[in-house]
């Protein structure tokens, strides 16, 4: 059903706490706070799915920030909140002792989102952990909370997040309003879930949580234009994010307040941002039965999400014996919405200039998997300003053009499949159609592939023993006493660019 602006959609929590519609009770906002509060220690315990779900997406995200450190806008973002200061509360990666927790929010969230290789929720396409993980870390360092807690913090504010953006998918079209719309909505979805898991971690009551997202739906934010044409400024949308949701938390918790109807209302977040149209039932449908976090896709590869399914393509012809010497022409099918963002204007993306805009490129990302390949498939390495500028691989793009498939356009956006198709010089033609993505509940990575994504972006810059430290911290994480091995083994001075 699709909800209009003064039309609530509401419900109750039962004593088990369990959601159940109910059109007389709560606001959307009070649904989703009473949810948060629910579980953790002391209340409702996680299903072991969504813990172990989160386990990883903290060792996947962790991974992502300390490969991201080697970026300019990394080491700005550190600078800043060095020179920033403020009361020493928590850790972050390149600083050393602490800073207040929203500045470590910012550094973590800066980077976790920075190489293009965090989570994706389908069919909202948010990447909810690199806010989330973020704000979560930073305010559990503060309080010095136990593993236990921050999971339980995690885990909510990934459910409240790819809620709150499902609430702008529309079923008809198979597109999200926040996009259509200029809005970011993992930077806007993020701040409310980061502030939700700031919120529990602080100990606020379902009260204390609802004021929280009710203040943070007035911090949220983030447009897309740099997608289109260019700009480092995405990078900094989910460490905003994490830096709001740790702020409203705060402000909170010293006495401010929000509106309950700060979603559905006559001026809340979906009429400013949704023009009043949004799916109500998507935000609490089955809340706390069916969670949609264990479902979040893990990137197997650092690119774009719409390139993925073309990528796993690629490779199967090449492990089929196709060299990219024999190739002549190259037609990635790909669902309509996604045409415009790897693969126009073709011209560009048929030579990219930087690394980063490789990694929004649906010919660069083809010919980066006939010709190279490391990590899962691909990795970082595959990605260089150097490599894109490649004249091997610029003839090889400019064989490579980008258009609409019907059977692509079927399943989208619950997956983002590709048809390839190649012509080789002798006129043979092949094709590879991968119709689900690597990485989603249909193919799964592994525990070991999750780890070797994590070994392979974090040895780039830290010592062996520090990136095996991390990762047994991670996997400890739900019955850790604390969050200290984690945090010292990531922050400890040696092995992190300054």
């Amino acid at each position: 059903m699709t909800a209009t602006q003064n039309q609530p959609a509401t419900g109750q929590a039962t004593a088990t706490g369990q959601h159940t519609p109910d059109q007389s009770a709560a606001t959307l906002g009070r649904q989703l706070a009473e949810f948060a509060a629910a579980y953790g220690p002391g209340g409702r315990p996680l299903p072991e799915a969504v813990t172990r779900s989160v386990a990883q997406r903290v060792l996947d995200i962790l991974g992502i920030a300390v490969a991201a450190t080697s970026l300019p806008t990394s080491a700005a973002v550190i600078e800043l909140a060095r020179e920033r200061g403020g009361r020493p509360a928590a850790r972050a990666i390149g600083l050393t002792g602490r800073v207040p927790a929203s500045e470590a929010a910012l550094v973590h969230g800066v980077l976790a989102h920075s190489l293009d290789y965090d989570d994706t929720h389908l069919p909202s396409v948010l990447h909810p952990s690199a806010s989330v993980v973020p704000a979560a870390l930073a305010a559990g360092d503060e309080v010095d909370a136990d593993g236990a807690q921050v999971t339980a913090a995690i885990a909510v504010g990934l459910e409240i997040c790819v809620r709150v953006g499902m609430a702008g998918y529309d079923r008809a079209s198979g597109v999200n309003r926040y996009f259509e719309r200029g809005q970011h909505a993992t930077s806007l979805c993020g701040a409310l879930g980061s502030a939700a898991a700031a919120a529990k971690l602080y100990r606020l009551d379902a009260d204390g949580i609802l004021h929280a997202l009710g203040i943070a739906a007035s911090m949220a934010s983030g447009i897309i234009e740099g997608n289109r044409t260019g700009g480092t400024v995405k990078r900094m949308h989910c460490g905003w994010a994490a830096h709001a949701g740790v702020w409203a938390a705060q402000l909170a918790q010293r006495g401010f307040t929000g509106p309950e109807t700060l979603l559905e209302g006559r001026f809340g977040l979906f009429q400013a941002f949704l023009g009043g149209e949004f799916d109500a039932e998507a935000v609490t449908e089955g809340l706390g039965r069916r969670w949609e976090v264990p479902g979040i896709f893990f990137k197997p590869y650092p690119a774009n999400h719409f390139t993925h399914a073309g990528i796993d393509a690629a490779i199967a012809l090449r492990e089929r014996g196709l060299r990219a010497a024999d190739v002549a022409a190259v037609e990635l099918g790909v669902p309509t919405a996604t045409v415009r963002t790897i693969g126009e204007p073709l011209a560009v993306k048929q030579a990219p200039e930087t690394g980063y805009q490789a990694q929004f490129s649906g010919p660069y990302t083809i010919a980066a998997a006939l010709l190279g390949g490391g990590g899962l498939g691909l990795g970082l390495d595959d990605f260089t300003d150097e490599l894109a500028r490649d004249p091997v691989r610029r003839e090889l793009m400019g064989r490579v053009t980008v258009v609409a498939d019907a059977r692509c356009d079927a399943i989208f956006p619950n997956q983002f499949p590709a048809v390839l198709r190649v012509r080789t010089h002798d006129g043979t033609w092949l094709e590879e159609a991968v119709l689900a993505n690597r990485g989603g509940s249909e193919r799964p990575l592994s525990d070991d592939e999750v780890a070797g994504k994590f070994r392979d972006n974090a040895a780039r810059v830290l010592p062996a023993e520090r990136v095996e430290a991390i990762a047994a911290a991670a996997r400890a994480l739900p019955d850790a006493p604390s969050i200290d091995d984690l945090l010292g083994a990531l922050t400890a001075a040696d092995g992190v660019p300054r």
